[in-house]
């Protein structure tokens, strides 16, 4: 059975993290993020507890590591951090 359709949603600090990069960047950053929200249950890389204990996981792909959470009631996955890691 084919996962239910996924939203990407960008926190404030991920959107400025998009902002500050030159616009071809920004294409391929709001790509990947498109994919990983078309299969969002994607193994990661790391999994670390936020301040509430919420688990964010950490995904690197290209040269940008997003650090998300999923959640699954509203179908969408939540961006909370996009890092250049070139």
């Amino acid at each position: 059975m084919p996962e239910k359709v996924y939203l990407p949603v960008f926190s404030e600090a991920a959107t400025e993290a998009l902002l500050r990069l030159p616009r071809r960047r920004q294409q391929r950053v709001l790509a990947l993020a498109h994919q990983l929200s078309a299969r969002p249950h994607i193994r990661s890389d790391y999994r670390l507890p936020d301040d509430s204990g919420r688990a964010i996981d950490y995904l690197a792909v290209d040269d940008y590591v997003f650090a998300y959470w999923i959640d699954d009631a509203v179908r969408e996955v939540r961006i909370i951090e996009i890092e250049d890691a070139s």
